[in-house]
């Protein structure tokens, strides 16, 4: 396998990193063990998490499972601190919003108090004195970067983090902090975690441009576009029992959308010439994507995973790549994956 250079850091990452977010919900504790285990049998040395996956036991998961396999020291650790604004129903607040007695104002959000607690309540659940890379879910919009930044440096400085990054922010928000990090001398991000499959190329038109031509690795989430490019769905209207949008419809619906399940049957028949599953095409095509350090699997299940390692050491070829370009050509989009991000205006149907 051919390790990737994360950005400008010389930080050696596999080309597939294991997403946590089904850690604990809905994967058992035990599964989740196991799947940690084969990933780094199979070379794959990044984990990424969020302190918000399952309420937070996705992290102590995580540490437990490191803990016991005494393996820490094979593995780079990635987490992500404030979600940022959504609707009601995904029970997230907002920085600045109404709290009730008893809740803490500053928990969440990006100023200096909030990062500091959220990193050693990381540190804590993780049991790590340290983590690989920190990252901002999504942007504060109340907080100066400038504030966020220093607090970032501060954490490096104080070697509770190594590096930091940001996941999900408009390509003007990265080019605002790599300003900021340059003019003040603040850390720098290094790495930017963006929303990426074949049904949502949007960050081809000015995020990846901006993260190449300024060192910024790129790790993207949601390469199987939430299980619609594995053949998932066959009704934007119907969920199939147990789906995340059958569990959050509110969350993920502007996710599935009838162009998007035609699209797949099409990604299915290119699969199928090729001679592999679409769940793993679809993440050999983002792996190979210019500008793409690595793409995050999210399995759920051991099987899930087994299914994507073979995909560490597969290129895709010219041909491949110009068939999925006729399907979604180059910086267009068939489905909403950015309906977290407030920021990207568009209606896509």
């Amino acid at each position: 396998m051919e390790y990737r250079v994360l950005g400008r850091t010389g930080l050696q990452i596999s080309p597939i990193a294991l997403g946590t977010s089904n850690f604990g919900e809905p994967t058992p504790e035990k599964e989740s063990a196991k799947m940690i285990d084969r990933a780094l049998d199979a070379g794959v040395n990044l984990l990424d998490t969020g302190n918000i996956y399952a309420g937070g036991e996705g992290e102590r998961i995580i540490g437990r499972a490191l803990k016991a396999n005494g393996r820490r020291n094979e593995v780079l650790i990635s987490t992500k601190i404030f979600l940022g604004p959504f609707d009601e129903q995904s029970g997230l607040k907002q920085a600045g919003s109404q709290f009730k007695p008893g809740e803490d104002p500053n928990e969440l959000g990006l100023s200096r108090l909030s990062i500091v607690k959220s990193c050693d309540a990381c540190l804590k659940r993780l049991q790590v004195d340290h983590i690989d890379l920190f990252q901002t879910h999504r942007p504060d919009a109340s907080i100066p970067i400038d504030e966020t930044l220093s607090a970032y440096d501060d954490l490096i400085r104080a070697g509770k983090v190594r590096y930091v990054g940001s996941s999900t922010h408009p390509a003007w928000r990265v080019m605002e902090s790599i300003m900021v990090s340059e003019m003040k001398g603040y850390a720098r991000y290094v790495s930017e975690q963006a929303p990426y499959n074949l049904l949502d190329r949007r960050i081809e038109n000015e995020l990846i441009p901006l993260c190449k031509s300024h060192g910024l690795g790129i790790i993207a989430w949601g390469p199987i576009a939430m299980g619609i490019l594995a053949g998932r769905y066959t009704d934007a209207s119907k969920y199939p029992k147990g789906s995340r949008a059958d569990l959050y419809p509110g969350y993920y619906s502007d996710r599935v959308t009838e162009r998007g399940i035609a699209t797949a049957v099409e990604f299915d028949k290119i699969a199928k010439n090729v001679g592999i599953s679409p769940a793993q095409l679809s993440v050999l095509w983002c792996k190979d994507q210019p500008g793409i350090t690595a793409p995050l699997m999210g399995p759920r299940t051991v099987e899930q995973l087994e299914e994507f390692l073979p995909v560490l050491d597969m290129t895709l070829d010219d041909d491949t790549r110009a068939a999925c370009d006729e399907l979604v050509p180059p910086g267009s989009a068939v489905a909403n994956f950015h309906n977290t991000a407030p920021w990207m205006k568009a209606t896509i149907t």
